[in-house]
C-alpha cells in the first residue's frame, strides 16, 4: 500500500504549498529568461567553486544559484512532518528549465568524489513540482513502510548537475550530507559546489581545479574548502537579490520575492 503523505486530522499546509509553488514558478519562469540576464561566459577557463554551510531541515528549501547571477538554477527541498506511524518525508532536487540532474528513473544519484558529470552521463528532468527524488520514507496506516533513493544517511555525497549559461550547457556539482532523524526527519547540509566555465567540459565530483581526467592531488582539501596547488576560484556564498527578472515580474508587485531559505 503507498504511504499517504499526510494522516488524516493533519492539520494543512497549505501556505507552506503555496509558497513553496509559488517560488517553482519563479524558477522556471527565471530560468526561461536566463539568455537575457546570464552572465558573459568566463574568458578565463576555470572552476567556480563556493563554499557553503546551508541547512535544509523540514519543509525547508534552498535555491542553489551555481554561477552567482542571480538566477536560481535548482531547489533543494524537503516536505513532509514528523510522523511516527503514517506519512511521508521527501527529499528532492527540482532543476530549472533546461537543467538537469545525475540519475535515472526520477532517482537523483548520489555520486562519490571523482565520479564524471559531462555530456556522456545521463541526466533527468522531471515535470513535476518536486523534482527528482533524493530520498523519501514513508509508513502507511497499516503499518508498512518503505524506502528509495541513494541520499539515505550519506556524508560527502554529490549532486551532478547540468545547467544553461548563456543558452550553452556546463556542468558542476553540489555536495550534500543527509541525516535521517527521529519521527523520519530529513536533513540536508549543503556544504559546497562549483561548476566548469568551459561549455561542454566534464567535471568531477568534488573538483575544485585542474583537467576533469586529472586525480585530485588534496582530496581533503576540497571537502574543506582548501585550495591545493592548483588554487581554485572560490566564491564566498552570496545573498540572493531581488531583480526585474522574468520570475519576479510572473509573480506580480505584490507576491512574495524569490529567496533563498535554510
Amino acid at each position: 500500500m503507498e504511504p499517504s503523505l499526510q494522516p488524516p486530522g493533519t492539520p494543512s499546509r497549505l501556505s507552506d504549498s503555496v509558497h513553496r509553488n509559488l517560488n517553482l514558478y519563479a524558477l522556471a519562469a527565471t530560468a526561461a529568461g536566463v539568455s537575457l540576464l546570464a552572465l558573459a561566459e568566463p574568458s578565463e577557463a576555470k572552476i567556480i567553486y563556493t563554499k557553503t554551510r546551508q541547512v535544509i531541515g523540514t519543509n525547508g528549501f534552498y535555491g542553489l544559484d551555481l554561477n552567482h547571477d542571480g538566477i536560481i538554477d535548482f531547489l533543494i527541498q524537503e516536505r513532509g512532518y514528523p510522523f511516527s506511524w503514517s506519512g511521508t518525508n521527501e527529499l528532492g532536487a527540482k532543476e530549472a528549465f533546461g537543467n538537469g540532474v545525475r540519475g535515472n528513473n526520477f532517482l537523483a544519484s548520489a555520486l562519490s568524489k571523482g565520479a564524471p558529470i559531462g555530456p556522456h552521463q545521463k541526466f533527468i528532468n522531471t515535470t513535476n513540482s518536486f523534482g527528482e527524488v533524493m530520498f523519501q520514507a514513508g509508513c502507511s496506516a497499516d503499518g508498512g513502510c518503505s524506502t528509495r533513493g541513494q541520499w539515505n544517511g550519506v556524508s560527502n555525497r554529490y549532486l551532478g548537475l547540468k545547467f544553461q549559461l548563456a543558452g550553452k550547457t556546463h556542468y558542476g556539482w553540489a555536495r550534500l550530507n543527509v541525516a535521517i532523524q527521529a519521527g523520519h526527519n530529513i536533513v540536508a547540509t549543503l556544504t559546497g559546489y562549483a561548476y566548469e566555465t568551459v561549455v561542454n567540459k566534464t567535471i568531477r565530483a568534488g573538483q575544485t581545479s585542474g583537467d576533469a581526467g586529472d586525480t585530485l592531488t588534496n582530496p581533503a582539501s576540497a571537502e574543506s574548502g582548501m585550495s591545493h596547488s592548483s588554487a581554485p576560484a572560490v566564491v564566498p556564498p552570496s545573498r540572493f537579490q531581488r531583480s526585474s527578472s522574468l520570475g519576479h515580474l510572473a509573480l506580480g508587485a505584490g507576491s512574495v520575492p524569490l529567496r533563498r531559505q535554510p
